[in-house]
């Protein structure tokens, strides 16, 4: 696979697979989007922002997939949901996820997965001590989004939103998990390069 100036282009995972075209990269793309939709219900249940498995599958969906559809997968996602599949937290969808807390953290998905798509272009995916370093990265982007939405939808609510009612909220609870969820994407990916090595 070449550009335009006849250097080989940087491999994702998803640029293994035998076919390839505008058919399959549309296929990538919903599958991106629905496997971030089935994560998104693994869930830890608390208000205003609820613990799942989504930035886990950001990150995933972003490194296999490539930035441009990484990110198209995540905005995909995004804007099923808002049209009313149930894609998000607790099988919800629809335009009223715009209200709830927690969507901002929706909305920074989609620079996530184009930022680790980015790197996994580079081969920041394929080895576990740099791979960890790209997962972190990508898991902290959704932050920049989500804290300051989830302030303003606190103050629409009329509930605290200081600069430590909102971390307390929307960052101090997902600081352990987001680790683990980096750790194992960092694991999983290098295990999966050597996988398609074997083929």
């Amino acid at each position: 696979m070449t550009n335009a100036t006849g250097f080989a282009r940087r491999a994702v995972l998803a640029d293994r697979l035998r076919t390839q075209g505008l058919a399959t990269d549309a296929a990538l793309i919903a599958g991106g989007a629905l496997f971030t939709a089935a994560m998104a219900q693994v869930e830890v249940p608390m208000w205003p922002v609820p613990i799942t498995g989504q930035t886990l599958a950001v990150v995933l969906v972003g490194a296999t997939l490539g930035a441009r559809r990484g990110m198209l997968s995540l905005l995909v996602y995004a804007v099923a949901g808002l049209a009313g599949a149930p894609f998000f937290a607790g099988m919800t969808g629809g335009l009223h996820a715009l209200a709830v807390p927690s969507f901002g953290y929706v909305i920074g998905f989609i620079p996530a997965a184009g930022v680790v798509g980015w790197l996994a272009r580079r081969d920041w995916d394929r080895r576990f001590g740099r791979a960890t370093v790209a997962m972190l990265l990508a898991s902290a982007i959704p932050f920049v989004t989500g804290l300051p939405y989830l302030a303003a939808a606190l103050g629409a609510l009329g509930a605290p939103n200081d600069l430590q009612s909102v971390l307390a909220a929307g960052l101090y609870p997902f600081i352990v998990g987001g680790i683990a969820k980096a750790l194992i994407a960092a694991g999983v990916l290098p295990l999966a390069w050597k996988l398609v090595g074997r083929r």
